[in-house]
C-alpha cells in the first residue's frame, strides 16, 4: 500500500512537471487572454485515468506553470481545469468500460468520443466563465479585450477552446492507452477487468 502511494505521488509529480514545462516550450497562439498551447491539457487528462485525487492534484500543480509564463487570467483558466478534471475522473472510475472497444484502446470509439465532447464542453464553458468574469468586473494589467468581446468569448474561447480540449484529450488517451499495456493505470485496468468478466459471463 505504501509503495502504491509513493508510485502515485511520483507519477503526479512527473505530470505536474510536464504541465509546468509544456506552456513554456510548446508552440502557442495568444490572442488577448485566449491561449492555445498544444498538449497543455495532456498531463491533466492523463491524471484523470488514474484517480480523482491525482487529477485534482495535477490540475492545481500545472496551474503554477501558467502563472510562471502567462498572464494571470490564463493562469486562472488553468485553475478552472480542476472542475472538468474532477468530474471526468469520477465518471471514469465508475464507467471505465468506455475506454475500450472490443477490449482494446481505440480512438474510434463512439462512447469515448461522446465523453470527450461532454468534458470538452464543461472545460470550455468554465474557462469562458473565468474570462467573462474578468471582462464584467474590469480588465487586469496586461489583458485586453479589443474588438468584439462576444465573438472572442463564444467563438475563440468557446469553439476554439472546445476543439483544443478534444485534441488534447485524444493525445492523452493515446499516450495513456499505450502506457497501460506496460504499467497499471487504474481506469484502464478496471476497464480490462470488466471486459474479461463480461466475456466470461457470456461464455458460460
Amino acid at each position: 500500500m505504501k509503495n502504491h502511494s509513493i508510485r502515485h505521488l511520483t507519477i503526479a509529480a512527473l505530470l505536474i512537471g510536464m504541465g509546468i514545462v509544456i506552456p513554456m516550450v510548446m508552440p502557442k497562439i495568444v490572442i488577448g487572454p485566449a491561449s492555445f498551447t498544444l498538449a497543455s491539457h495532456v498531463p491533466v487528462f492523463v491524471a484523470m485515468f488514474f484517480s480523482p485525487a491525482m487529477a485534482i492534484a495535477v490540475a492545481l500543480g500545472t496551474t503554477f506553470g501558467f502563472f510562471l509564463s502567462l498572464p494571470p487570467i490564463i493562469a486562472l483558466r488553468a485553475l478552472s481545469h480542476v472542475v472538468f478534471a474532477m468530474i471526468g475522473a469520477i465518471y471514469l472510475q465508475k464507467h471505465s468500460s468506455i475506454l475500450l472497444k472490443n477490449g482494446k484502446p481505440s480512438l474510434f470509439n463512439g462512447r469515448l468520443q461522446f465523453f470527450n465532447l461532454v468534458i470538452g464542453l464543461i472545460h470550455s464553458a468554465v474557462e469562458m466563465g473565468v474570462v467573462a468574469l474578468f471582462y464584467f468586473t474590469g480588465n487586469v494589467p496586461g489583458t485586453s479585450f479589443d474588438g468584439n468581446f462576444y465573438y472572442f468569448l463564444f467563438v475563440l474561447m468557446g469553439i476554439g477552446g472546445l476543439i483544443h480540449s478534444l485534441i488534447d484529450f485524444n493525445l492523452a488517451y493515446f499516450v495513456a492507452g499505450a502506457l497501460s499495456k506496460q504499467f497499471e493505470i487504474k481506469a484502464f485496468t478496471q476497464a480490462k477487468q470488466r471486459f474479461l468478466k463480461k466475456q466470461k459471463s457470456m461464455a458460460s
